[in-house]
């Protein structure tokens, strides 16, 4: 809107000069849309450059996320930018299964990190903050600039399970090629069976420290000890 009235009151500021030849008219009404003009010019200004009838809003949002490694391992995968670390791009699934994963942004305003938890699930905590405009009056006025959810930062903090392992997706090539040999499978057989006895032996061990451990809290020890036992073998492979 604010675009439309600074063109249009240049239009009939030039007018007024051109055109209007009684001068009882047209000076006052020069003066006029020479106020609306360099109001709305001054309006624009200020607001593409100290955000004038604006205020910064920051919404939290919260998502459980996966592996974007398309298996059961315990995988935090990144794509290594730049040498500091600051820079670096994570990437994961928004469902369990998905073809091409999602990762986090790569910009001035991003700044992404890895959190590790006590979670027991991966779970992305998104923060940003945007322009947004005070009222409905600037909102209308305006229109159409383009400056209304502007995002002035973003911060991305992936929460991982201790258990889970931090590696490029280099390795994580790495790992699939490893896999997928004749002696690595015979290797991993031996290993899930070695695996569930250990799993097994961490809940006897937490049951007999609690008897009377509910069934929640027996799934939430299991999944655990599946989650540390597959790390160390993740860990052996990179090796």
């Amino acid at each position: 809107m604010i675009i439309i009235i600074m063109f249009a009151s240049a239009v009939a500021l030039f007018a007024s000069i051109m055109f209007i030849n009684r001068l009882q008219v047209r000076v006052p009404l020069t003066i006029l849309m020479g106020i609306i003009f360099v109001g709305s010019t001054a309006m624009m200004t200020l607001n593409y450059s100290h955000h004038f009838g604006m205020h910064q809003e920051t919404t939290t949002t919260k998502k459980v996320i996966y592996s974007a490694s398309n298996s059961s391992l315990p995988l935090a995968l990144y794509q290594p930018v730049g040498t500091s670390g600051k820079d670096d791009v994570y990437i994961y699934n928004s469902k369990k299964r998905q073809k091409t994963p999602d990762h986090t942004q790569a910009n001035e305003y991003t700044h992404s990190k890895i959190k590790w938890t006590k979670r027991l699930t991966p779970r992305l905590v998104t923060t940003e903050t945007r322009w947004r405009y005070n009222n409905g009056f600037f909102r209308i006025m305006y229109m159409g600039t383009g400056m209304d959810g502007t995002l002035v930062k973003r911060t991305n903090v992936l929460e991982y399970p201790q258990a889970y392992v931090k590696i490029t997706t280099k390795q994580a090539g790495q790992l699939k090629k490893q896999a997928a040999s004749p002696a690595a499978k015979k290797a991993q057989a031996t290993a899930a069976e070695q695996g569930r006895s250990a799993v097994a032996a961490k809940v006897q061990q937490a049951l007999a420290q609690n008897p009377k451990m509910s069934a929640s809290q027996i799934q939430r020890v299991t999944l655990q000890a599946e989650q540390e036992v597959q790390a160390q073998a993740v860990k052996a492979m990179l090796k």
